[in-house]
């Protein structure tokens, strides 16, 4: 009970991601409102970055997965981190180390010397509907006269030629989107030591590129004028944007795997 007769709320431990020990988390506040002080929870050479959490509360607001992503790209703008996946809680600081440090320790040591001055940047890329229909119309006549047939009758008398055209749009506007990506990837890809890009099939119907770069700290600068050259080629084309330094969420899982040594455990990060 607490000094005003009300129960005792139980708390857990909530985990950010896994960090080198001896990192300085002082002044990162992470989840819950008002937000907690995020500490750390050393293991040998390793820690856990991680804040107390209400085991019944809220958890998965806008403002928590802001949080979440705040405490690990501030760290990895500086160092090395494996982020965990959002809602990671973990009983009590003990079983932070019995159940997470302890049994993955080599892995993890091994993964974030791997990570060491390196980081992520992820470039998303929104096509300008009006000028990428143009574009479509320009490349493709039958499309264009389908277009002006469609435009010139009532909108009740021309249903399945409507469905036809959209149709017909969607499946240049995804060769566009293979084309793109391709060009993307050409351009920066040098620049990274690793890729990842969303396949085109999986793509929002105006996403024109996703794709996310694992890119040496020295490599930042030159990475950022690439990415800001290929903004200036596509303006008004293609509105990108360009999210980094931040953690390697979409790499840190495949350094870990690449070197754990207990194969049948559940992967706890990414």
């Amino acid at each position: 009970m607490n000094g005003r007769g009300t129960p005792a709320e139980e708390r857990a431990c909530y985990v950010y991601g896994i960090v080198p020990k001896g990192v300085d988390s002082s002044g990162l506040e992470g989840i819950g409102d008002p937000p907690a002080r995020v500490g750390l929870v050393p293991h040998r050479g390793l820690a856990a970055l991680v804040s107390a959490v209400v085991v019944d509360g809220p958890l998965g607001t806008a403002a928590d997965l802001k949080a979440h992503a705040r405490v690990l790209d501030t760290l990895a703008a500086h160092g090395p981190v494996l982020p965990m996946r959002f809602g990671g809680v973990v009983r009590d600081l003990g079983a932070v180390i019995d159940e997470l440090l302890a049994p993955h320790e080599d892995a993890f040591l091994r993964a974030l010397e791997d990570l060491r001055g390196t980081a992520q940047f992820t470039l998303l890329g929104t096509y300008q509907e009006e000028h990428v229909l143009r574009e479509v119309l320009a490349d493709r006549e039958d499309i264009a006269r389908l277009h002006m047939d469609v435009a010139a009758l009532p909108q009740e008398a021309t249903y399945y030629e409507r469905v036809r055209l959209g149709e017909m749009i969607a499946r240049e506007i995804a060769s566009l989107r293979e084309a793109d990506t391709l060009e993307t990837l050409e351009r920066l890809a040098p620049l990274a030591v690793a890729v990842k890009a969303s396949p085109s099939a999986d793509a929002p119907g105006d996403r024109a590129v996703s794709a996310s770069f694992l890119v040496r700290k020295d490599d930042w600068d030159a990475f950022e004028k690439a990415a800001e050259g290929l903004a200036r080629q596509w303006s008004g084309r293609v509105a990108l944007r360009l999210l980094g330094p931040i953690a390697p969420y979409d790499f840190a899982g495949d350094a870990v795997e690449a070197r754990r040594t207990d194969e049948g455990a559940d992967r706890p990060w990414g």
